[in-house]
């Protein structure tokens, strides 16, 4: 499926598909959006026939050898590629699974441009003298640890995030809470909302966007309780607010409980488990993270 240069994906042209246009065997047999195709046909090897540049409009043959590249040419702005910690779980050609560090930003942003997880594995391809571009499917608070996936192409990019909030790709998380939900297992409904006159924190609010989470009390320590949590969308904030929502905020969590940084210095909140289907072979896959050392000694 690769060529000399780059992530390529390979077709040959069935005997039914003869006289077919390059374009119409993108999309049908190769799944690939209108948007992937208009980036790729104006790389110099971005479509191939037999070896040969070709365009769209082309009519292939029964027999012929249709070829693409589907990963990142050198873009001027590319992710900055800076040293840091990239602790790998899982990686092949097209994706990139990571156990994120607590305290750790995901995406560079104004004043932060340099010193993120994108920055990291921008250095860490370099490093390899790999061309894989950096792009995001979901996103982690900074505080939050555990796993999380980066796809090395905007195919697999786009793939994957059609399937957040589907049964194909599922996250569980792991939250230290201070008090015990009542009851012990159970779903939440709450739209989350903006608080009024602040940049960051959400509140539970009626005219807010619709969010759900499922959760599950794993353990009990005293006050404190270590819950297993699934979310069905996506919100900002959502594990936090609803379980402040629910009279169980989560232990060190600044915002919506009670910051003690003798204790952890952040959210008590881990990525555990990640489930998703691949985005080109279509293989079910899945990960899990441990419960980081902070957040396991409140537990004691």
């Amino acid at each position: 499926m690769d060529g000399e240069k780059g992530r390529r994906l390979t077709l040959t042209v069935a005997s039914a598909w003869d006289g077919e246009k390059i374009d119409t065997l993108l999309r049908r047999e190769l799944g690939l959006s209108g948007t992937v195709i208009k980036r790729i046909k104006w790389l110099e090897d971005g479509i191939l026939l037999d070896g040969v540049r070709a365009i769209t409009g082309q009519r292939a043959a029964a027999g012929q050898v249709l070829s693409v590249r589907v990963d990142d040419p050198d873009r001027p702005d590319a992710v900055l590629p800076m040293p840091g910690p990239v602790d790998v779980v899982y990686e092949d050609q097209d994706l990139l699974v990571v156990n994120k560090a607590p305290g750790v930003t995901v995406h560079p942003g104004p004043g932060n441009g340099r010193e993120t997880l994108c920055n990291y594995i921008a250095y860490y391809y370099r490093q390899k003298g790999e061309p894989s571009g950096v792009h995001p499917v979901h996103r982690l608070d900074r505080g939050t640890s555990g796993l999380l996936v980066m796809a090395k192409h905007p195919l697999a990019q786009e793939r994957l995030k059609g399937q957040l909030h589907t049964d194909a790709f599922r996250r569980i998380y792991l939250a230290v809470c201070d008090g015990v939900p009542v009851p012990e297992q159970g779903r939440v409904e709450a739209p989350i909302g903006r608080v009024p006159g602040s940049l960051i924190m959400r509140q539970a609010d009626p005219s807010g966007q619709p969010a759900a989470t499922r959760y599950r009390v794993v353990e009990r320590a005293g006050d404190r309780a270590l819950v297993e949590l699934a979310l069905e969308t996506g919100r900002t904030h959502q594990i936090r607010v609803h379980m402040a929502w629910l009279g169980c905020p989560l232990t060190g969590d600044f915002l919506y409980g009670r910051e003690d940084r003798a204790l952890i210095a952040r959210p008590a909140l881990h990525s555990s488990e990640l489930f998703l289907t691949h985005p080109i072979t279509g293989a079910a896959l899945h990960w899990t993270a441990p419960l980081p050392e902070d957040m396991a000694a409140l537990l004691r």
